[in-house]
């Protein structure tokens, strides 16, 4: 099991280290333009608005789904898993570039970025496809950017996906067990 986790962690920081310095500098400008705007999840609080004030029922279902989703899988990933696991950030002299003065000093697992762009995109598309479509080009980007900017090891990342995924499962399913167990 030692043998597999220092595995693990080597192929982690490889991926780090190729992640930070092989993306080009204009790509990892735009990606930070991105994840600056997911922020304190202000993109998909700003997506679940137009979404409810354009999209009719179906906009202000999805908007619901998706904020819903967010709020759980941030109570997990910044309110719990990063309190049990205090795993630190990658080392500053693995990144080359400036972007890693900015890194939280927060646990670096999971990524809570990721975290709130997969539940509120897994959330949105099972009841607006085009919505939860466009929004995973941003979630993408902002998942990329954790690890190119030095913030997050792509387990982290994965990890924060893992997290979003089952946030998304559970803001869909909860209504109906909710009201399963108690009516």
């Amino acid at each position: 099991m030692t043998r597999l986790l220092t595995n693990l962690f080597e192929v982690d920081g490889a991926l780090t280290r190729r992640a930070a310095s092989r993306i080009p500098p204009a790509v990892g400008k735009v990606l930070s333009v991105v994840e600056e705007s997911a922020e304190s999840s202000k993109l998909w609080c700003g997506a679940a608005a137009l979404m409810a004030w354009k999209g009719g029922w179906r906009g202000r279902r999805a908007a619901a789904a998706g904020m819903g989703a967010l709020v759980l899988a941030q109570l997990v990933s910044n309110g719990m898993c990063k309190q049990l696991a205090d795993r630190p950030r990658p080392p500053a002299e693995w990144i080359p570039h400036d972007e890693v003065a900015d890194r939280p000093d927060s646990s670096s697992f999971p990524s809570g970025h990721t975290a709130a762009a997969v539940a509120f995109t897994a959330a949105v598309a099972p009841t607006w496809p085009t919505a939860g479509a466009l929004c995973a080009l941003p979630a993408a980007m902002v998942a990329v950017e954790r690890v190119q900017s030095g913030a997050h090891y792509p387990s982290d990342v994965a990890a924060g996906a893992a997290v979003g995924l089952a946030g998304a499962w559970l803001a869909r399913r909860a209504p109906a067990l909710f009201l399963r167990r108690w009516l």
